[in-house]
């Protein structure tokens, strides 16, 4: 065996030993040679259940619902994990007697690890076709639930993690993987990174905990935090989502989250969630709602948004990952469920709640106060983007109407002064923190990059337009250049044009003539103009470019007649109002309203689905306050700003005073579809 191998084998055996002495793991052996390896090692899940207490008959039937859940053909590997995953976590029903109820044979004893069997197997040979062996494989109660590739100091880890993918394709031995719950990766220089199945290369995580500590290689370190026997149960049983088609696992600073928001959920105290943009916090959401309702029998969770778009969306997430949610119609509503025993999850606007015919509105909470809404059962309200709606009457208002609910907020935008002071008011300080630098260096998004969008004001002479030209085509070849010359025909008319305004827009109609990302056909951008005015005045300036059909505006604005009724002067100009309400008046031309919707909101909702999903035929959203974070930040290759105004941007600590800039700025994501 050369060196190289030696090292390999160095690793695997320490490995071993850190599972089978620190971890008290039972070590089952090189599988290499060893016949007919299984996902489920029926004689090691048959003497557990039989030292649990169960009978041959319910063995046998238990047994057989998991193989055929775990090899079902008609599912894709997906399909077949959450059925198994389902058997694990709620238990297998057998009804072995017409006469008599159903009995649940419970395959893992979530309540108490140290009952159950963890084993360690290692170079698990796989027959067929093409034969596998995966380095290390762990058994709880013989059913296979992680599986480990370790590769020599010298290998990437990203070379185990594209193995244990290849594992998983039908043409390999994808059918292993359907009771797998977490893939793991490591070497002694980089350490160890986790998913679970399905999940790509650069979606693979690192874990972090207890950072001092260097007195051992990173690969033991966080072996011995993750696959210690309580942290792996806990982890399979609280922290695995299934969620509309893709299987989640927690980042670190989601589970170290959620376990500082049980701790105060136990004290029935409220919070701040304080996790920066973008780092998930809708998964904290469910995760966090379903352990309170599964450990607490008379617990109801309330989730309550700003915004129509944002309640919709939580809907959404919630009911991908199999949570039924019940969508309130008005704060009234809400509140009539909830003097009911069900249902024990719901969703609502903020501005559902009180009424518009308050004229004094002290006295108003007064009378609230004395005679709040009936509520059943430890009411749980989380607040999505908290320091927009809680720190003034509206928090008062809910907290009149259900003065027992625990409220928890969660935001991720960086607050000024007078925000921090009135939300730690409000809710009563930080459960947890992750912030935007902690997410940069994790990986989980990029960090901001500024660029400063001047358009040169003083462009005039064909030679300063032949040098703006050079400088926007650099890269590109004389031939490309040509065609483009031949495109655009002169440049003196480009732009010699009258405003600023025409200018931002040429300058972003070229870009997506000369950028490989927006010229393919699959990119699109986001424009943020300062004020709806100036939002409908780039939509009709994009109207005279190649981008007319294919641009759109979402903003807050909806038009009703009285918008214009006063704005009429018989000057035979238009006022900025009328502007505005002419603009939307052309837009919505041929646009149908639907059910539940005006127009306006079908022809935001067509948009939207046209810019996800058909970036070729939407190119450009304009907006001003809206879809630009949380939940629905889309998916976007150049997020712009143009003299939008000040604007907050995150700083090294939550709710820090924010540094503002007024350039635009290009802001990359570390989401799908980014770049």
């Amino acid at each position: 065996m050369s060196d190289v191998g030696k090292t390999e084998r160095i690793t695997q055996n320490r490995v071993i030993r850190l599972f089978h002495e620190e971890l008290g793991y039972r070590y089952l052996g090189n599988w290499t040679d060893r016949p007919n390896n299984s996902n489920i090692e029926e004689t090691l899940v048959t003497d557990h259940l039989r030292k649990a207490g169960y009978t041959w008959e319910q063995i046998a039937a238990a047994l057989y619902r998991l193989r055929s859940e775990a090899l079902n053909h008609n599912r894709n590997l997906y399909g077949n994990n959450q059925a198994v995953y389902s058997l694990l976590r709620y238990g297998v029903p057998v009804k072995l007697d017409p006469a008599k109820p159903t009995e649940t044979v419970h395959l893992i004893d979530w309540r108490e690890p140290a009952n159950n069997d963890f084993a360690v197997a290692e170079e698990v040979t796989l027959t067929g076709d093409r034969e596998r062996r995966p380095d290390l494989v762990l058994y709880v109660n013989g059913i296979a639930v992680a599986v480990l590739e370790l590769k020599r100091s010298s290998v990437s880890i990203g070379d185990g993690i594209r193995q244990n993918l290849s594992n998983q394709q039908p043409e390999f031995h994808q059918w292993f993987f359907s009771t797998v719950q977490l893939v793991f990766a490591g070497n002694d220089t980089e350490g160890l990174q986790y998913g679970t199945i399905g999940t790509q290369e650069k979606y693979f995580l690192k874990w972090k905990e207890d950072e001092a500590d260097n007195s051992r290689f990173k690969l033991d370190k966080y072996l011995l935090k993750m696959c210690n026997k309580e942290r792996l149960i806990e982890l399979m049983h609280d922290f695995v989502l299934f969620d509309g088609g893709i299987k989640k696992v927690p980042r670190v600073h989601q589970y170290f989250g959620i376990k500082s928001a049980q701790e105060f959920v136990r004290r029935r105290q409220g919070g701040i969630i304080w996790h920066t943009q973008g780092s998930g916090k809708s998964i904290v959401m469910v995760l966090l709602a379903r352990w309170i309702l599964e450990n607490n029998p008379k617990a109801r969770v309330a989730l309550i948004t700003d915004r129509d778009e944002l309640d919709k969306q939580i809907e959404g997430v919630f009911a991908a990952a199999g949570e039924t949610i019940l969508r309130s119609s008005s704060g009234r509503e809400l509140m009539d469920q909830l003097a009911q025993a069900r249902p024990r999850l719901l969703c609502s606007l903020v501005h559902k709640f009180g009424r518009r015919d308050v004229d004094n509105f002290e006295r108003y909470i007064k009378e609230l106060e004395s005679r709040p809404s009936k509520t059943v059962g430890d009411v749980f309200v989380f607040v999505d983007e908290c320091h927009r709606t809680q720190s003034g009457k509206l928090h008062r208002l809910m907290t009149a109407m259900m003065p027992n609910a625990v409220f928890i907020g969660f935001t991720g935008t960086p607050l000024l002064k007078k925000d921090k002071a009135t939300s730690l008011e409000v809710f009563g300080g930080y459960i947890h923190t992750y912030k935007f630098s902690e997410a940069v260096e994790d990986e989980v998004v990029l960090d901001l990059v500024y660029e400063a969008r001047d358009i040169d004001q003083r462009l005039g002479s064909q030679g300063k337009i032949d040098a703006w030209f050079d400088a926007k085509t650099k890269g590109l070849n004389d031939w490309q250049k040509d065609e483009l010359r031949k495109k655009w025909g002169t440049m003196q008319s480009l732009l010699s044009s009258r405003s600023r305004m025409e200018r931002v827009v040429s300058d972003i109609v070229f870009d997506f003539s000369v950028k490989p990302r927006l010229s393919s056909e699959r990119g699109n951008a986001i424009l943020v103009a300062s004020s709806i005015y100036e939002a409908a005045k780039y939509y009709s300036l994009f109207q005279k470019t190649p981008f007319r059909g294919k641009c759109a505006v979402v903003t807050s604005y909806n038009p009703q007649v009285h918008d214009v009724t006063k704005e009429e002067i018989g000057a035979n100009t238009e006022t900025d109002k009328q502007f505005v309400f002419n603009t939307y008046g052309e837009l919505l031309a041929g646009v149908e309203s639907r059910l539940g919707m005006t127009k306006t909101e079908a022809y935001e909702e067509n948009a939207k689905h046209m810019f996800v999903h058909e970036p070729a035929n939407m190119k450009l959203l304009i907006v001003v306050d809206k879809l630009l974070t949380g939940f629905d930040a889309p998916h976007v290759s150049v997020h712009r700003q143009i003299d939008a105004g000040p604007r907050a941007l995150p700083g090294d600590l939550p709710c820090q005073p924010a540094g503002y800039r007024r350039q635009g700025f290009r802001l990359h994501r570390r989401l799908q579809g980014s770049v």
